[in-house]
């Protein structure tokens, strides 16, 4: 059999790679792809159907007993949608949904993106396909949003966007050779400085109708969500371009700002986010996806862990409107450990949550408190959480827990003072029960013996080391 559909991209934890603009419209659980041609064409059994403005994306499921790639359906290769017909017969199996789709001479779906095949060439024909939605969702619904999806031709405005740069920039070349003192409306033609100002007002104009059009009301902003993120990733871009031709000029507190104004655009928002209207009954399974292909960038420069507050802050900011509750925070979090992904939420016996990379390894942070701890000025007065957060680069409060649990471990000792929390190298290990006033001349022991000596400052530390010199 062919490979009739084509292949789409998937995250590590299982969820879409979504092309240029692309959004997620709705999904459908345990749906099964038949082409009407089955001795030709491969059959996709109980499986994810994705709807997208772009595309019809397959996913397997997670339990499936033989191993199968993740298929997609241009929306530009459909040439006919169905009208579903109620009747008798339709009462007693499950809800289907039949479409017609192009295929190129090499028997595969017609996809205008990689140009394979050619929806009007000689070879080309058109296959039915038929989807059987055997779980439970709102199949009427999704019939719905895949005729909009399907008569709005997203695609095409993506590629007249993105070819529009492109060609607006080598007719305007032109325009500007030949073109004269008048415009093609009419309009006296601005050259020179004149025009490059005139230009960027009207670019700061529309910028600004767009903010204003953005945030009158609510309906407004989320219809105008994908603009926004666009953009804020461009004036992202010339902030950073501002900063690298600017750096000499610039002071320290300007470029913490600009920094700080990156990392804000940087993070404004998921495209895409899943919502309980789109997800239906599979909303937690997608969220904790999504959430685990989120989280990825903010571990890695957090050192592979992050607080589960700092994290649902985060998540909610780049969400945007569709914000989420800490239930279902909590609930995708705890549905990590049915997935295959990268990350896992932990608790330590504080009751402090977090999120953490799987490769993240405790003894490696041990080791470098270690190697702080056991520093001379370290051995005299100890490391204090906030110590331990500078050298680790992480949070007070997730430092804190980290020297907790190195002292559960038999790492550390702890005092508390009114000062706070102060932590020592614990010296219990290298003491021999047997002969308690022995001192090696080497080891930690020794070490400290010496940092502390050193001082001359504090008779009961020196009356201390007495007992085990004497």
């Amino acid at each position: 059999m062919s490979n009739f559909f084509s292949k789409a991209e998937v995250t590590s934890s299982g969820r879409p790679v979504l092309l240029h603009n692309e959004v997620e419209c709705h999904l459908l659980s345990a749906v099964d792809l038949e082409p009407e041609d089955h001795r030709h064409f491969s059959l996709l059994k109980s499986g994810l159907l994705i709807l997208t403005t772009h595309r019809l994306i397959w996913l397997p499921s997670s339990s499936a007993s033989t191993p199968t790639s993740a298929s997609a359906i241009p929306l530009a290769a459909i040439s006919h949608i169905f009208s579903s017909k109620k009747s008798l017969k339709s009462v007693f199996h499950s809800p289907r949904i039949r479409f017609q789709v192009l295929v190129s001479s090499d028997g595969r779906v017609f996809d205008p993106s990689s140009g394979s095949g050619s929806s009007s060439g000689s070879g080309s024909r058109s296959v039915v396909v038929t989807a059987v939605i055997r779980g439970k969702g709102d199949c009427d619904g999704f019939l719905v949003k895949f005729w909009d999806s399907w008569r709005a031709r997203a695609w095409e405005t993506t590629k007249t966007s993105s070819s529009g740069s492109g060609s607006a920039s080598g007719s305007g070349a032109a325009t500007g050779i030949g073109g004269g003192l008048y415009s093609s409306d009419g309009s006296v033609r601005m050259v020179g400085v004149a025009g490059i100002l005139r230009k960027e007002q009207e670019m700061w104009e529309s910028t600004d109708k767009s903010l204003q059009d953005a945030f009158q009301d609510l309906n407004a902003l989320m219809s105008k969500a994908k603009e926004m993120v666009m953009l804020a990733e461009k004036m992202r871009q010339k902030l950073l371009s501002g900063t690298s031709s600017q750096t000499s000029g610039t002071n320290d507190e300007d470029m913490g700002s600009k920094e700080e104004m990156q990392d804000w655009l940087l993070s404004v928002g998921i495209i895409s986010p899943v919502t309980k209207e789109s997800a239906g009954a599979l909303y937690h399974q997608q969220l904790s996806r999504q959430l685990a292909d989120f989280v990825r960038i903010p571990l890695e420069s957090a050192g592979g862990m992050i607080n589960l507050i700092d994290a649902y802050c985060l998540f909610n900011r780049a969400r945007g409107t569709e914000l989420i509750s800490p239930d279902d925070m909590l609930q995708a979090c705890s549905l990590w450990e049915k997935f295959d992904v990268p990350v896992m939420l932990r608790k330590f016996d504080s009751g402090v949550m977090v999120i953490q990379n799987k490769s993240h390894s405790d003894e490696e942070v041990f080791a470098r408190i270690k190697s702080l701890v056991t520093k001379p000025e370290a051995l005299r007065t100890g490391i204090s959480p906030t110590d331990a957060a500078m050298t680790l680069g992480i949070a007070p409060a997730m430092a804190k827990e980290h020297l907790l649990t190195a002292e559960s471990k038999g790492l550390l000792c702890r005092d508390i003072s009114p000062d706070g929390f102060r932590f020592y190298i614990n010296l219990f290990p290298e003491i021999d029960p047997c002969n308690m006033y022995f001192v090696k001349d080497y080891g930690i022991c020794s070490t400290w013996i010496k940092a502390v000596s050193t001082t001359g400052k504090n008779a009961f530390l020196n009356q201390f080391i007495s007992i085990f010199t004497d």
